[in-house]
This record gives structure tokens, sequence and C-alpha cells, in this order.
């Protein structure tokens, strides 16, 4: 079967929730948006492309930060409302400048920080 967005779901906006994991580690780095455009750049360049919210543009992962997502598989869950794209990472994928954005951690009712920025 032929691969299309049209068998994905979109929220009411047009998106659906992308995560993205380090192949080679399996590190869960970051969640962030993709609409039907981004989905088909991704697959067509090869570098991950997210869709702003806030800005309402293209966010290809790398272009202004350097810290480039090379796209290595892209999949997708059970129900087609949520996407996994398995990255090659280039530097920190946080903007905070660390590896990954789930950082934090709640322990013993008290948040924590997990790591230090690269």
């Amino acid at each position: 079967m032929s691969f299309s967005p049209d068998l994905l779901v979109f929220n009411d906006a047009g998106l659906i929730p992308a995560i993205a994991q380090e192949a080679e580690s399996g590190e869960v780095l970051m969640m962030a948006w993709m609409n039907a455009d981004s989905i088909r750049k991704t697959l067509d360049t090869g570098r991950v492309t997210y869709w702003s919210r806030s800005r309402q543009e293209f966010w290809v992962k790398g272009d202004t930060s350097g810290h480039v997502q090379e796209l290595v598989d892209f999949r997708f869950d059970c129900d087609a409302d949520c996407l996994l794209v398995l990255v090659r990472q280039t530097g920190p994928a946080c903007h905070t400048g660390r590896r990954s954005c789930f950082y934090r951690a709640v322990r013993d009712g008290e948040t924590i920080e997990l790591s230090t920025p690269l």
C-alpha cells in the first residue's frame, strides 16, 4: 500500500503530534507538530520539517540552529493519530541547549532536572 498523509488522523487545526527519537540510542528528543505538507516535505527531503504553530510556517529542524534532524524512519501509531520520526540528531534537540526537551521529572512531588546542557 502506498503512503499518503490522507491515511493519518489530524486534529481540528490540521495537525498531528510528532515525537522525535534518536534512531541509534532510542532517546526521546522532542515533540512537535506536523501537517500534511510538512510530512510531505520531510519524506521528500529527508530533513525533518515541522509546522510552527506560533509562526504559522514550516520549521525545518536545524535551518537556523544547525541542529539538524536527518530522517531515518517515519512511523505512525495504530490509531494513525501520532507520528514517530526516528532521526539522526546533530547537536541538541531542545532550544534550551539540552540534548532532549524531556529533561525534567517529578520525583517525590518535586520537579528535578535530569540532564545538563550539551
